[in-house]
């Protein structure tokens, strides 16, 4: 199976991206998903994504969020929880922690989302929220030791100085060694390029993993020779971004080298998405063995495929 860590569908457009067009809308992101995309020549779609509210949309913003502590936490949170509870076959929800509403709101808020509405992960955005991580841990502890006793996921937003350089977490991924970290857009965002820093950091830290997305296609290549191979997860950042060229990223690994190292399809389908599922406990499955598989898998699943000229 193929699942996207990092989508944001919403009801109103971010307000701190503003981005032109309409809202990216569930609706319009399960369409997205069900392509179809192509994998080694193969036709896929993306059967799951966890969902979050874009991160501009999750700060104070004078005449539209205005709300305070778990009220606030609640409005910012609405469309997602929305979203997954009308389509809990599709979407996973995932959790934006700020810390500004208040850590123990927040915490409280996780247990809540988690329990009623099945929530598996745990977003960090420091940059937007405006706060130093390797400082602020005090803001940081209530939540994490929340996320440990749950057994949930961290995603750090990573990329952008002053907040969120990726080593800057070190200290409280070395706290709470029992939470899975996830450095989210492999260290590349709109603030530097630092992908030598998580590769780094997820070969030393049992704890912490490398979201895809953002990398560079040469430098995934050399990492993905050293990297445990359960350590690479699949995210596309949507949107902006468009999900099949981060699919392409993974997909080059099974070219000849220099491009690529010859990778196993069952290798690439757990970066797909079986390192993320047995993570959360789903069943991974098989990659399919032929473009026929792959047709009759999403006709089944109900997605209209062109006909074959």
């Amino acid at each position: 199976m193929i699942i996207d860590l990092s989508c944001y569908p919403t009801d109103l457009v971010d307000l701190a991206w503003r981005h032109d067009g309409e809202p990216f809308t569930g609706e319009r992101l399960l369409k997205m998903m069900d392509g179809p995309l192509y994998v080694n020549g193969k036709p896929r779609r993306v059967d799951k994504a966890f969902i979050q509210p874009p991160q501009g949309n999750t700060i104070y913003t004078h005449g539209i969020h205005e709300k305070e502590g778990k009220a606030a936490i609640r409005e910012y949170m609405g469309y997602t929880e929305k979203m997954v509870c009308e389509h809990p076959d599709r979407f996973i929800g995932c959790f934006v922690y700020n810390p500004r509403y208040g850590t123990q709101n927040g915490a409280e808020e996780i247990e809540r989302y988690v329990k009623e509405f099945d929530f598996k992960m745990v977003q960090l955005q420091a940059n937007m929220h405006a706060y130093r991580p390797d400082r602020a841990l005090d803001w940081l502890r209530p939540a994490m030791r929340v996320c440990a006793d749950l057994g949930i996921m961290v995603k750090v937003h990573t990329g952008d100085g002053p907040y969120s350089i990726p080593t800057e977490f070190i200290p409280i991924i070395r706290e709470f060694p029992e939470v899975n970290f996830i450095l989210a857009h492999f260290g590349v965002q709109t603030g530097g390029v630092y992908t030598f820093e998580p590769f780094q950091m997820a070969m030393d830290e049992p704890n912490v993993y490398a979201e895809s997305g953002w990398c560079l296609q040469s430098r995934i290549v050399e990492f993905a020779k050293e990297l445990p191979k359960h350590k690479i997860l699949f995210g596309t950042d949507t949107p902006p971004n468009e999900p099949g060229m981060w699919i392409n990223l993974l997909e080059v690994l099974c070219h000849e080298p220099p491009q690529g190292l010859n990778l196993d399809e069952d290798t690439l389908e757990d970066y797909l998405g079986n390192n993320t599922a047995r993570m959360i406990g789903l069943e991974p499955t098989a990659p399919p063995k032929s473009v026929a598989e792959a047709e009759a898998y999403l006709r089944d699943k109900g997605v209209v495929l062109e006909p074959a000229e």
